[in-house]
């Protein structure tokens, strides 16, 4: 079977699109494009973008990816951060018309129709180029930071991903991700090394991303635990749209921490479990649960190695908690510095921030990040706490305030599309937690705010918290 990319208004054979990602290189070229020389590519999910992506990889440039929803003006500090000479957008990005962007639509017309003296895509030169990423983390923690990552072993971390998940040439591959991060972008290369189809689908309209899985057979789903989780509710009430899920073989889940209760609910609706994963923009792709191991975040990647340290940086025994340390081949040559240069990153076993423990077959269960808070003369991990409370069925995010007489407020954002009443929710947590980890307040939500990359949005949580102090 000849494998494809589906978009929302076209099909193409993956040797056709590969023909067109070489004219479209042709295009970048005539455009001043050529080896080592940085370029930004801002725009949403598409097979233009995903063609001009390729094309970018065979003419060797330095690829600068950009968040669609960017701001214009943190878009021009990138810019001048990272010498970017062309601009890539589509018609949807902030961009300051100063910087001359072009828009992709300009690409796909200059490229149409022109016969291409070379017959097969070479990302040889690409891959050899320290900086032939350049990334941005989400900022859920703070400042977004630019992460330069080499080529080679991008696709090196994404063939370790393949073979440990069992991605095939046969698979039609839906991500329901944006492919300017490390997920979604981690899945459309995939998709590319292995042969596979992949969709282009709308994951912003998750019932027309329903339709696409269905139509095309779709077999292997990415998506954060948002997006499954209102894919539950759209089924909900339109029962008939599980029927495309039919082919779906595998349900994969990352981005974001995944409630255990949400495991079950696909258990119970498809018989299937969420294949939960583990890495970062820094460190790639570090564990996968998989069907033949379905257990929390799986075993690390053949070639990379995770421990769980205590304060002291000692490894702890099996199923005691800890900070998790990946020591990985492909993680990021380093950060990028104001003027645009590399600041080299560490080398050897790498600290995660993440709590986390393994259990005795090398299985990793991630229990949140770092971050204590002091609170009536304990200390507290509040997403432990939040871990905790999804295990009895209640989905919630814990900010943290100061408060001189207690140490800290805990502000709990419980998400209920019921709308039910926060007294019920105080009431219904009360019997799971220590009296000294109880809310202080109880904020009922339909939804969680989401950031770019589907994670929920700390900073606006902490916004709304302090506005109701």
């Amino acid at each position: 079977m000849t494998s494809k990319i589906y978009g929302p208004d076209t099909v193409l054979t993956l040797p056709a699109f590969e023909q067109e990602a070489l004219r479209i290189a042709e295009a970048l070229r005539e455009r001043g494009v050529g080896p080592g020389q940085r370029v930004v590519l801002k725009a949403g999910n598409s097979v233009a973008w995903l063609g001009t992506l390729l094309g970018l990889m065979h003419a060797g440039a330095s690829i600068v990816l950009v968040d669609q929803q960017e701001t214009a003006e943190e878009t021009d500090r990138i810019i001048r951060r990272t010498g970017a000479k062309v601009v890539l957008v589509d018609e949807d990005s902030p961009i300051d018309p100063s910087h001359d962007p072009v828009h992709l639509y300009e690409l796909l017309v200059a490229a149409a129709g022109r016969e291409t003296v070379e017959r097969e895509l070479d990302v040889t030169d690409w891959g050899a180029m320290p900086d032939g990423l350049i990334m941005w983390t989400s900022g859920s923690t703070g400042q977004p930071k630019g992460v330069v990552k080499s080529g080679g072993k991008f696709l090196k971390n994404l063939e370790r991903n393949a073979h440990q998940v069992g991605h095939v040439a046969d698979d039609v591959l839906l991500p329901l991700l944006p492919f300017s991060h490390q997920y979604g972008l981690s899945m459309v290369l995939i998709a590319w090394i292995t042969r596979s189809s992949l969709v282009v689908a709308p994951y912003k309209r998750l019932d027309r991303a329903l339709r696409m899985a269905g139509d095309t057979g779709a077999t292997v789903i990415d998506a954060t635990p948002a997006s499954y989780r209102s894919i539950l509710n759209l089924i909900g009430r339109k029962p008939a749209l599980r029927a495309h899920f039919e082919r779906t073989r595998m349900f994969c889940v990352g981005a974001a921490p995944l409630d255990g209760t949400l495991v079950e609910r696909y258990v119970a609706e498809f018989g299937l479990p969420l294949l939960d994963s583990y890495g970062s923009t820094e460190l790639g792709n570090i564990a996968f649960a998989t069907l033949e191991n379905p257990v929390a975040t799986g075993r690390a990647m053949e070639g990379i190695a995770l421990r769980v340290v205590d304060e002291d940086g000692r490894p702890v025994p099996a199923g005691q908690a800890g900070e998790i340390e990946v020591d990985t081949p492909d993680g990021m040559e380093g950060h990028l510095a104001e003027d645009g240069s590399l600041l080299p990153g560490p080398t050897g076993w790498q600290r995660t921030g993440d709590l986390g423990h393994l259990d005795e077959h090398g299985n990793l269960f991630v229990l949140g990040r770092k971050f204590a808070v002091d609170r009536m003369g304990y200390t507290l991990y509040p997403e432990l706490i939040e871990r905790k409370v999804a295990a009895g069925g209640c989905s919630v995010r814990i900010v943290p305030l100061p408060d001189e007489r207690r140490g800290s407020q805990l502000v709990f954002f419980v998400e209920d599309e019921e709308g039910r009443e926060a007294a019920y929710w105080r009431e219904a947590v009360r019997g799971m937690l220590a009296t000294y980890e109880q809310p202080d307040r109880v904020v009922v939500l339909d939804r969680f705010p989401l950031n770019r990359n589907g994670k929920p949005d700390k900073r606006q949580l902490e916004q709304l918290a302090q506005e109701q102090r």
